[in-house]
C-alpha cells in the first residue's frame, strides 16, 4: 500500500514488476516446443487486462515490467542461451501484437549489459546470491521457504523423469533436489537484484504467496495448479473456457493440436467450437 500510494501521490502509473517469462521447459510431455504459443499470447493479454482494469479506476493506470529470467537459470536447467534469446524475441513479438503499451521486458543483459553470459551469472551469484548451505537450512526452518523449494523440486523430478530415463528414481530426485537449490539461489539473487534496480515498484510474483507477503500471488492463466506456468504447460480450449494443462494431459484427454503460424499453438478438446484464430 506504501508502494501504490506513493504512484497515486505524484500521479503516474503504478509500476509492477514480475520475474517471468523465462523459457520453454525442455519436457515435451509439458510443452508444445521452444518457442512462445497461444499459453504466452493469452498470459500477456491478461497482464494487459490488469492494466487496463487498474486504469478504469484510476486514471494513469499501471505499468508491468517483465523481468525475463531465462538467462538467470539457463546453464543450470541445460537450456542454450541462444534459445534463451529466441524466446525473447517471439515474447518481445508477442507484447507488441498485442496493444495497449503497459508491457515491458528487462533481462539479465539489460542489468549488465557489457558482459557475456557466464560472466553476468557469475557476478549475479557473487553479488546477490546466499550460499546453497543458507538456503538449505532457510527451507528446513522457514516454512516458506520449504514451500518454494518444494513446489520447484517437484517440477523438477517431473522434468528429469522425462529428460533423463536412463537414471534410477533415486538418481534423478538427488539430481533434480540439488538443481532446485540452484534455482532457489538465483531466483533470489535476481530478486535481489531487481529490487535493487526498481526499488518503487510493486511485486508481482507467479507463485503462491502467503497473506501479509512483499509479493503478490499473480495467476497469469487459470489453472488447477498453482505451481503451473505459460512455460510450462498448454492452453486447452474445452468450448467454453481456456486452461493451462500439461500437453500429456491435453492428449490424454483427446484434444486436438491447432496450428497457428505454421507453429503449434494449443489443444481443442472434441466436440468444443475452434476460436477465431490468434492474429500474429
Amino acid at each position: 500500500m506504501k508502494k501504490v500510494g506513493a504512484f497515486i501521490r505524484a500521479g503516474k502509473p503504478v509500476h509492477f514488476i514480475i520475474p517471468a517469462f523465462p523459457a520453454k521447459s525442455r519436457n515435451r510431455g509439458k510443452t508444445l516446443g521452444r518457442v512462445p504459443d497461444m499459453a504466452e499470447t493469452l498470459a500477456i493479454e491478461s497482464l494487459q487486462g490488469f492494466c487496463d482494469q487498474v486504469s478504469a479506476i484510476y486514471a494513469p493506470g499501471a505499468i508491468v515490467t517483465i523481468c525475463s529470467d531465462g538467462h538467470v537459470f539457463s546453464d543450470a536447467l541445460e537450456i542454450p542461451d541462444h534459445h534463451v534469446d529466441e524466446y525473447g524475441a517471439e515474447l518481445q513479438r508477442v507484447i507488441r501484437s498485442t496493444g495497449g503499451g503497459s508491457i515491458g521486458l528487462y533481462g539479465l543483459r539489460d542489468a549488465m549489459p557489457e558482459l557475456g553470459w557466464d560472466e553476468r551469472r557469475r557476478r549475479l551469484l557473487t553479488e546477490y546470491a546466499e550460499t546453497v548451505d543458507e538456503i538449505r537450512k532457510s527451507v528446513k526452518s522457514d516454512p516458506d521457504a520449504r514451500r518454494m523449494f518444494n513446489g520447484i523440486h517437484r517440477f523438477m523430478v517431473e522434468d528429469n523423469a522425462a529428460l533423463m530415463p536412463e537414471l534410477s528414481m533415486t538418481q534423478r530426485r538427488n539430481r533434480s533436489k540439488q538443481t532446485a537449490y540452484e534455482v532457489v539461489q538465483r531466483s533470489q539473487a535476481w530478486s535481489r537484484l531487481m529490487a535493487e534496480i526498481f526499488p518503487h515498484a510493486v511485486r508481482l510474483s507467479i507463485h503462491p504467496q502467503t497473506h501479509h507477503s512483499d509479493k503478490i500471488g499473480f495467476h497469469l492463466l487459470r489453472t488447477q495448479d498453482n505451481w503451473l506456468t505459460p512455460w510450462h504447460g498448454v492452453v486447452l480450449d474445452d468450448g467454453t473456457k481456456y486452461t493451462l494443462v500439461k500437453r500429456i494431459q491435453a492428449e490424454e484427454l483427446g484434444a486436438r493440436l491447432i496450428w497457428r503460424n505454421s507453429r503449434p499453438s494449443h489443444f481443442v478438446l472434441a466436440g468444443s467450437a475452434e476460436p477465431e484464430p490468434v492474429q500474429a
